[in-house]
C-alpha cells in the first residue's frame, strides 16, 4: 500500500508509524510489526500515544532495560530482570508537552518521523525526549512481559514477520534487472525505480491472488471440500508460473533467405 526510501544507515524505526499514519484506505489497521531496527522507546512512547500498538520482534534482550512499576515491587521468578525504575512523575510532568506533540502530528502540521528524527538521540538537557524515552521504557516493558508469557503472540509476531520477508523476497525477485542495484544517484529516479518495482509486485500479488482464487472456486464448485488449514499455508508470492524474460517462438523449421553470392559490396568505378 506504500512504500518509503530512506537513507542507507538510518535507524528504520524514525520513519515505521508515517506510512500508516498517511495511510488514506478504507483499511485502516492498527497494529504495527517491526524487526529490531523498528523500534525504540520513543518509538513505543509515540506509538502508544497515536493509538497504534507497535508489535516488533527484537533480539539481543540482554542490551535493554527492563522498568519496575515501583522500586518496592518484586517478582517471584524474573526479578534478576528488572534493573530500573519507571520514572512516572518524569511523564506527568511533560505529558502535556507529549499530547501536543501527538495532535500536531493527528493534524499534519508535521510527520512522526520529524519528531523521531529530533528524538533520536540522547540529551539530557531536551526533558520531551527524556519524557518520551521513560514513557516508551514503560510500554516497551510492558511488551515484552506480554511477549515472554504469550506463545500466542510469539507465534503471531513471527508470522507477520515471515510475511514482509516473504514480500521483500518477492519484490527482489521482481527486481532481478541490474541484479537489483540501482546505479542512479538521482533521488527521484531512486523513488520511481522503488515505486514501479513494488507497483509491478502488487500487480503480480493480485493475479496469482486472482488465479489462486478462480482455482479454489472451481475446485469446490465440483464437488471437493478444503480445509481452513490448507488454505491458510497459501501464498501469493508464488514464482514458478511467471516468466519475467518473456517469450521466445523458435521455428527449427524455419529456412534462411537465399543469399545472391555474386553481388559485390565494393561499388565498381
Amino acid at each position: 500500500m506504500f512504500s518509503h526510501f530512506i537513507p542507507c544507515g538510518v535507524w528504520e524505526a524514525v520513519y515505521i508509524l508515517d506510512g500508516l499514519l498517511n495511510n488514506q484506505s478504507d483499511i485502516q489497521p492498527d497494529t504495527i510489526h517491526a524487526d529490531t531496527q523498528g523500534q525504540s522507546t520513543p518509538v513505543f512512547a509515540l506509538a502508544y500515544l497515536l493509538g497504534i500498538k507497535l508489535m516488533p520482534r527484537i533480539r539481543n534482550w540482554q542490551n535493554l532495560t527492563l522498568c519496575r512499576p515501583d522500586k518496592h515491587v518484586r517478582y517471584e521468578h524474573i526479578d534478576e530482570l528488572f534493573t530500573d525504575v519507571v520514572d512516572w512523575k518524569l511523564i506527568e510532568t511533560h505529558l502535556p508537552d507529549l499530547m501536543r506533540v501527538v495532535l500536531s502530528i493527528k493534524a499534519g502540521k508535521f510527520t512522526a518521523s520529524t519528531i523521531l528524527r529530533k528524538l533520536g538521540t540522547y540529551s539530557r538537557k531536551n526533558r520531551l525526549y527524556q519524557a518520551f524515552r521513560e514513557l516508551g521504557r514503560a510500554i516497551r516493558t510492558g511488551f515484552l512481559m506480554e511477549y515472554l508469557g504469550s506463545q500466542e503472540l510469539r507465534q503471531t509476531i513471527q508470522r507477520a514477520l515471515n510475511k514482509s520477508e516473504a514480500f521483500n523476497g518477492f519484490t527482489k525477485w521482481v527486481g532481478f534487472g541490474n541484479a537489483g542495484i540501482i546505479q542512479n544517484n538521482n533521488r527521484d529516479q531512486q523513488r520511481k525505480i522503488i515505486k514501479y518495482n513494488h507497483l509491478v509486485s502488487n500487480c503480480l500479488i493480485f493475479y496469482n491472488v486472482f488465479e489462486i482464487s478462480r482455482i479454489l472456486q472451481d475446485y469446490i464448485q465440483s464437488g471437493h471440500t478444503i480445509e481452513a488449514e490448507i488454505l491458510s499455508a497459501l501464498s501469493p508470492y508464488l514464482t514458478k508460473h511467471i516468466n519475467r524474460f518473456g517469450s521466445y517462438s523458435l521455428d527449427l523449421n524455419r529456412k534462411p533467405p537465399a543469399l545472391d553470392f555474386g553481388f559485390s559490396l565494393i561499388p565498381s568505378y
